[in-house]
């Protein structure tokens, strides 16, 4: 039995060993933590662990014992979306959001973790998180926006 915080919320449940906090996630309906490899190379898996960026298909779910997860879905409340979220959407940031989940939680990590975090500190946190399809401008201006304006959530 492991008890954690998920997205606010106590969890407490019966795993088995070997199970990554991916499938578990994926398992309990979270479904903007995607699959995008075995090795965390595409980011799309990104969760944030204790505020700290990190890839949910590389993590046992025993390890998370005691933390306090959180996925995209923390973000929005009913139809509101988070203010990183809307930057996203006024930008034209998300095209087949596959990877914007990542995205997003990397530049929210960033923006706890750094004051006046700039667009060199962006680029870097989202080398992490592997896209096809945005080239990354409209990512980039998404979050600087948000920087700029935004609070931390």
């Amino acid at each position: 039995m492991i008890q954690f915080q998920l997205n606010g919320k106590q969890v407490s449940a019966n795993v088995r060993p070997g199970t990554t906090l991916l499938d578990f996630l994926r398992d309990k309906g979270y479904f903007s933590v995607k699959y995008g490899s075995d090795k965390g190379e595409t980011g799309a898996d990104t969760i944030l662990v204790d505020g700290n960026m990190m890839n949910a298909s590389l993590m046992l779910i025993h390890t998370v014992s005691g933390k306090n997860i959180e996925t995209v879905e923390s973000f929005a409340h009913g139809q509101d979306v988070h203010p990183l979220q809307d930057s996203f959407i006024e930008e034209g940031a998300i095209q087949c959001g596959y990877c914007t989940p990542g995205m997003v939680l990397a530049i929210e990590s960033l923006a706890r973790e750094k004051d006046n975090p700039n667009e060199s500190d962006v680029k870097d946190v989202l080398a992490g998180v592997y896209c096809r399809c945005t080239g990354y401008v409209k990512p980039v201006k998404a979050a600087m926006n948000y920087l700029a304006t935004g609070e931390p959530k």
